[in-house]
């Protein structure tokens, strides 16, 4: 049961964490005026998911994603905010699918491994972000694309722009973490 409520509490936490790297200013470095920013707010997911595995992460990022909705979110219709909160933040979890494989590399200290599974679950969550921002992009933002360019490749320039740097920033300092500190992700090495 100590476990149990050591995970909960984890997962609060760093939701919470990630939403505060993600609005203290200097913390972040903002991309458009209308949204999106490269910060560090996806490690402490990415942490999570990695720590307790998929259901944890999936968790740790809806709270990050209701957060970030009820304190700034910008909303034009319920489906846009199911597609840029709610499902963009939850998919991150997602990267907790190589949590096993991860601990077994951290265990055993095979760098190509941890560096391998890292990239893997960091770039799952990142790209599953990045299509529901891109699709809630062209459903709902199409209207601010310059004139002349199509719909889709404003999306996709747009969300590329912080998606894109903010993988390679959360890999990598994943990747320095589990590679020289491995305890500070798993107690049990």
């Amino acid at each position: 049961m100590h476990k149990r409520t050591l995970m909960i509490v984890e997962i609060a936490v760093f939701a919470t964490l990630a939403f505060l790297l993600d609005t203290i200013p200097g913390l972040q470095f903002t991309i458009w005026p209308q949204g999106g920013s490269v910060s560090f707010a996806m490690i402490p997911i990415f942490i999570i998911a990695f720590r307790w595995g998929m259901k944890a992460g999936i968790i740790s990022g809806l709270l990050f994603g209701f957060m970030n909705m009820l304190f700034g979110g910008y909303i034009v219709d319920w489906f846009q905010a199911f597609l840029d909160y709610i499902l963009a933040f939850a998919v991150l979890g997602l990267a907790g699918i190589f949590s096993a494989p991860l601990w077994d590399a951290v265990r055993k200290a095979n760098r190509e491994k941890i560096i391998s599974y890292v990239i893997a679950g960091v770039f799952l969550g990142t790209a599953l972000r990045f299509a529901s921002h891109f699709t809630g992009g062209i459903i709902f933002f199409g209207y601010l694309a310059p004139e002349g360019q199509s719909v889709w490749m404003y999306s996709l320039i747009y969300n590329s722009t912080y998606l894109v740097p903010g993988f390679i920033l959360s890999a990598v300092i994943l990747i320095i973490i589990l590679i020289t500190r491995p305890k500070l992700l798993f107690k049990e090495i």
